[in-house]
């Protein structure tokens, strides 16, 4: 883990959770008070349009529109204190003033005695009587329940209040035709993400920038093997023996272990000691492969090519040298998705490939299938994982899928064996993740499940480092609670807590060998009355 980066979306995702009503707003191209450029120009218009509201204003009757007159296919709209509404120019008019902060919309509505408008980008407001304040469709019944489909229903209703339906074989939202589908036979609402099947039983999962995916059955739960879900991280060169570690984490009810490793004979030393004395105990190393992008100069690696053997040499030799002992899992690289030269701005979540770096990521995607095909020149059978954080899905689909930041198609694709994931609190509820900080969430691995197809871990997990151990403590509870409720459905095969011992209060679960008692006795409490079965 990098502690300033995470600290440093810590803060920014913080701001997001305070001010997230002013984030959407600006995210949604209406509403914000940073879009100031754009209500300035609306008001420089309303002079030509003040004299004709002003009438209608004197004009209006007492009464109040009827319940659903909407603009532009009526004139006007008169609330119940016979104020009028106008709209022009995409600018919504309230007795002749531009009617707070809103521009880009595409529609007015007076519904159950509020008025309400939609901006281009299909987001809706309700004016609140001094500004707007973001919603839903009110006409709508809320949003679709999860597993709701068409047929049975003949309209789906997302996160956003978006009405879809299928006409003929194709999806429309809110009208319009969503990206290129046809011969469609099942559109399916599940985990915050639209689905659909078409009619030869491929299913497609819509990834907005990305458009439609093609996916399993996101329904259809995992078979992820049990024996090594409760796990911890540790690191190689702690001062504890292999035999201490062992006995540790058999006291804490774990049976899988995360540590990093890289080419180097001294810490290869080590992990191999390590190695020795977990396959003597029957438990399982998930070893972490520290291959970064840069030379020992500290130079980004200057292609693909160079990347690629780089790390295909350390995969080979980490994997040579741990072979004999049993280890059949690495994790080939450790945030690589997150690192000052790969992410474009490290405060956004990742949904979308634009959110790195086009230059550098052939680089990264070098590093990933160089370490993944060293490992299995070593050892065909080996199980190689690549690592995420926030809601990287845009940088998953892309090396998935062989695609650049810039949209460019038929690259080398990278393909895994099991998905790893961070998952901080910061980040949010990994189930219910939101979109670049604020938006709406979805369940992340639903998603990668049905678009990957392979087991998911979470190699590494906890609060932040400010929390005290009362709060730590029921946030492991929680946490481990979610986890194993959700570990078949969602194919969740290891979730490791970072860290054994961080040396002090921050993150570890105890100092020097003292167990830190309300976080240890939760975890333990928990593994105890919990079988991995």
């Amino acid at each position: 883990m990098d502690e300033l980066a995470m600290i440093k979306r810590r803060q920014f995702l913080g701001c997001l959770t305070a001010f997230g009503g002013s984030y959407l707003l600006t995210a949604c191209g209406g509403g914000s008070s940073d879009g100031i450029g754009n209500a300035a120009g609306a008001v420089a218009n309303s002079a030509t349009n003040n004299a004709a509201v002003g009438n209608a204003v004197v004009n209006a009757a007492t009464t109040a529109s009827a319940d659903g007159t909407s603009l532009p296919s009526s004139a006007k709209i008169v609330d119940n204190s016979g104020n009028v509404w106008t709209l022009s120019g995409g600018v919504v008019y309230r007795n002749g003033a531009v009617a707070g902060v809103n521009y880009n919309v595409a529609l007015a509505l007076w519904y159950a005695g509020t008025v309400y408008h939609q901006n281009t980008g299909g987001q809706f407001y309700s004016w609140n009587g001094s500004g707007w304040t973001a919603c839903l469709d009110p006409r709508t019944a809320g949003i679709s329940p999860d597993g709701a489909t068409i047929p049975s229903g003949t309209v789906l209703i997302d996160k956003q209040g978006r009405k879809w339906t299928v006409n003929a074989g194709v999806i429309y939202r809110d009208g319009a035709v969503v990206g290129v589908n046809y011969n469609v036979a099942l559109l399916l609402w599940y985990g915050g993400m639209m689905w659909h099947k078409n009619t030869s039983g491929q299913f497609y999962v819509w990834a907005n920038a990305g458009g439609w995916l093609a996916s399993t059955d996101p329904r259809i739960s995992g078979s992820a093997a049990a024996g090594s879900f409760f796990g911890v991280n540790g690191h190689w060169d702690y001062t504890y023996t292999p035999a201490q570690i062992v006995s540790i984490l058999k006291s804490m009810g774990c049976t899988s272990y995360r540590v990093g490793c890289s080419s180097d004979p001294s810490q290869i030393a080590a992990v191999a000691k390590l190695a020795a004395a977990f396959q003597s105990a029957g438990m399982t190393l998930l070893v972490l492969i520290n291959q970064g992008m840069n030379d020992n100069n500290g130079n980004l690696l200057s292609s693909e090519g160079v990347a690629y053997n780089q790390a295909y040499s350390v995969g080979s030799a980490v994997a040579n040298a741990l072979k004999q002992y049993g280890v059949t899992m690495y994790e080939c690289g450790n945030e690589l998705t997150r690192q000052s030269s790969t992410v474009v701005d490290s405060t956004q979540a990742g949904c979308k490939v634009a959110d790195f770096n086009n230059a550098n990521w052939p680089a990264m995607r070098g590093v990933m299938r160089g370490m993944i095909d060293g490992v299995k020149s070593v050892q065909p059978g080996a199980k190689c994982g690549i690592n995420f954080c926030v809601a990287d899905v845009g940088a998953s689909d892309a090396l998935w899928d062989g695609i650049q930041p810039d949209g460019s198609q038929g690259h080398p694709k990278v393909r895994w064996d099991i998905t790893t994931w961070h998952n901080y609190e910061v980040y949010g509820d990994i189930f219910n993740i939101g979109i670049d900080g604020a938006g709406p969430g979805f369940d992340l691995p639903t998603y990668c499940k049905a678009r990957y197809g392979v087991p998911f871990m979470i190699t590494e997990w906890n609060t932040g480092p400010e929390q005290t151990q009362a709060y730590r403590a029921n946030y492991v509870t929680t946490q481990l609670s979610n986890f194993y409720a959700n570990r078949k459905s969602h194919n969740i095969q290891s979730v490791m807590y970072y860290v054994l011992d961080s040396g002090n209060s921050t993150y570890g679960i105890m100092i020097n060998g003292a167990p830190l008692s309300a976080p240890y006795a939760a975890f333990t409490g928990f593994t105890a009355s919990h079988a991995d079965v």
